[in-house]
């Protein structure tokens, strides 16, 4: 499990330098050329997008939660012997 805990604070830790070092300029501001977001946004279905994409990274999570279970019982089995 600390290998788990390990690899998650790995990747937000990752995840925050790299957007640290995106710089945004003056034409961020105004982008307007995005028109898919503008068009789920106005018909409300973008909370249908992001929805499911939250229910995909929750999907995983517990897929590589329950992974970490076995495998963790996997080993204490086999240091027993």
């Amino acid at each position: 499990m600390k290998r788990f805990y390990f690899f998650i604070a790995l990747l937000l830790s990752s995840g925050s330098q790299l957007l640290a070092q995106m710089s945004v300029q003056d034409s961020d501001y105004g982008n307007t050329a995005i028109e898919m977001a503008d068009v789920f946004r106005q018909d409300g279905k973008i909370y249908v997008v992001v929805g499911i994409i939250v229910l995909i990274f929750i999907g995983l999570l517990m897929y590589l939660i329950t992974i970490d279970r076995k495998l963790s019982k996997l080993e204490k089995e086999f240091d027993r012997q």
